[in-house]
């Protein structure tokens, strides 16, 4: 008779080492990516110094303020055009709303300060827009006609509305698509004409939907510096950038920091406290098609000029308008050595950021689905936060734990060595590289998070049994199949390190630029021809994640595109 054949045990799913497995790599991985979010909190428990005494009586009440009426204004404008606009294209027909199901989205790919910048060059009174007024009516100098003043608090909301309401747009869209016809035929056999019908049925469903999408916009409100910097808007951020640059004081602006992130903390409260007990679900699993209502006359060209105004203001006049200065300025001057060289920073800077961060994300995400225990999940969850406080914060506490790093590094190497090093990793590549892995950890989290949910659990069983553990099954089985999710992550990460501006001020070293930066510092210079070819190359990048949105958002509809 054949002897039956052996069964390799399976590996355990301890690292190699086998002190704490997974578990323990998740606590090593929260404590390092929270480290600098823990340490702008406990700046609160330090005691007020002169300067931050100074800051409370003079200025705080300013920023407060300015940054009230910031989120405010901006958290109106983005849940007015992302809601209208995503209800017209998905449940309505009118000319090209097809085409503006992924126009829409294209703001997004324009950074706000790039957008600020440019409208700046075309509406001040040296401007095109100012300059044909004056010529068209005789006008001889500004007493003569009012003209708004785009740097202020409102043109700040204006220039962040147009870039921010996708945010809103892609995910009430989403929602709606996944809502089922079958409810909202429901309240139309009870009397409710299409309108009321979005108002009191589609709407209150698509709720955690918009809120989400809200809150993200205001989030990205709080964390923009170059566009308040550049109107002169004193907020949270400049606050910020000018205690710890221009005062020197470190202290003070991580406890401003700390200010900033209970003003984002009570955001997402009061949100919460809004919602209540209430839930929100769909009562029905059928899906079918979604009949889209057709408008004509008045009704269809209304829709359109809603749905085309944002992406005319918030993309198409910033892009030609940056390619037209870029075109006056001519190739040499434009994309000669000082464009070169902050691509090549933003291209490094970007790859090895977005490669790192899909890699600890795998690992947390994958530990998850392997010990999914309270305090793993809670692990996960705690590492993602970096994404809602703002990148100033960031780099302040980024820049605490590394400069007490350094100093008892460089003591130790005196004393013991007798070695001078200096600071090794305040100001570096690799701390501004830490900073990003901390701020944009959440989106290659939650790419990871939703292509891992969709392997099999049968598959890691058949692996196991075949001897492998749990470094070679993600090996092995997993990251095969997931390669072109983890691509996608990557790619978010990619953009997002490109258009970072606020912590890159903050941490760059010495003579440092990237094209964020470089852009910044051209235009408040008042050097706009120059600042477009850097602006551009930002805006080119941002594009490959809108068509990625765009086709996942299409795909979204159970049962079916919808048509």
């Amino acid at each position: 008779m054949t002897p039956a054949p052996t069964v390799q045990p399976a590996r355990s799913h301890r690292l190699p080492g086998g002190v704490g497995g997974w578990p323990l790599t998740v606590f090593a991985l929260v404590t390092m990516v929270s480290l600098p979010v823990l340490a702008v909190v406990l700046t609160l428990l330090s005691p007020a110094g002169e300067v931050w005494t100074h800051l409370a009586e003079t200025v705080l009440a300013t920023y407060l303020i300015n940054s009230a009426w910031l989120m405010l204004g901006v958290g109106a404008c983005v849940t007015v055009g992302g809601v209208g606009t995503a209800w017209l294209v998905t449940m309505c027909r009118f000319p090209l709303s097809r085409h503006l199901e992924w126009a829409l989205l294209l703001p997004m790919a324009m950074p706000a300060y790039v957008v600020a910048y440019t409208y700046t060059g075309l509406l001040d009174y040296a401007g095109p827009v100012q300059g044909a007024l004056r010529a068209l009516f005789g006008w001889s100098s500004a007493r003569d006609y009012w003209f708004p003043e785009l740097r202020s608090l409102g043109g700040a909301i204006a220039v962040m509305s147009m870039v921010l309401y996708p945010y809103v747009y892609m995910l009430a869209r989403a929602a709606f698509l996944e809502q089922s016809v079958c409810v909202l035929e429901a309240s139309r056999t009870l009397g409710r004409r299409p309108w009321r019908a979005f108002f009191e049925v589609a709407l209150p469903l698509a709720r955690p939907a918009v809120a989400a999408g809200v809150a993200l916009a205001l989030m990205e409100t709080l964390n923009d510096f170059g566009t308040v910097h550049y109107f002169a808007v004193d907020t949270f951020t400049t606050g910020i950038y000018r205690t710890w640059l221009g005062l020197g004081q470190p202290e003070a602006a991580a406890q401003l920091g700390a200010v900033l992130m209970l003003f984002v903390l009570a955001l997402v409260l009061v949100e919460r406290l809004s919602r209540g007990s209430r839930r929100f679900h769909h009562t029905t699993g059928r899906y079918r098609r979604l009949p889209r209502l057709p408008l004509r006359g008045i009704g269809a060209a209304t829709a359109l000029l809603f749905c085309l105004a944002p992406i005319l203001m918030g993309f198409l006049v910033p892009a030609l308008a940056l390619a037209n200065w870029a075109a006056e300025a001519g190739a040499a001057r434009s994309f000669g050595a000082g464009f070169l060289a902050p691509v090549g920073n933003s291209l490094i800077l970007a790859t090895v950021t977005g490669a790192v961060a899909v890699a600890l994300a795998m690992l947390l995400t994958y530990a998850q689905r392997l010990k999914p225990s309270p305090g793993v999940k809670a692990g996960v969850r705690l590492a993602s936060l970096g994404y809602a406080v703002p990148g100033s914060v960031i780099a302040v506490g980024t820049l605490v734990p590394l400069t007490v790093f350094d100093r008892w590094l460089a003591e130790f190497a005196q004393d013991r060595l007798g070695w001078s090093l200096g600071l090794l990793l305040t100001g570096s590549v690799a701390g501004l590289i830490y900073a990003y892995v901390v701020r944009f950890l959440a989106v290659a989290v939650n790419g990871v998070e939703a292509s891992l949910g969709k392997v099999t659990p049968s598959m890691e069983a058949a692996a196991r049994t075949l001897g492998e553990g749990g470094l070679g099954t993600l090996r092995r089985v997993h990251l095969p199949i997931m390669r072109g999710s983890l691509l996608s992550a990557g790619l978010l990460v990619f953009v997002d390190v490109m258009k970072e501006l606020p912590a890159t001020l903050i941490m760059r070293p010495f003579n440092f630029d990237t094209l964020a930066t470089r852009t910044f510092t051209l235009a408040s210079d008042e050097r706009l021809a120059d600042a477009a070819a850097p602006a551009l190359a930002i805006v080119l990048a941002g594009l490959l994640p809108v068509v990625l949105l765009s086709r996942a958002i299409a795909r979204s509809r159970p049962g079916g595109p919808s048509q």
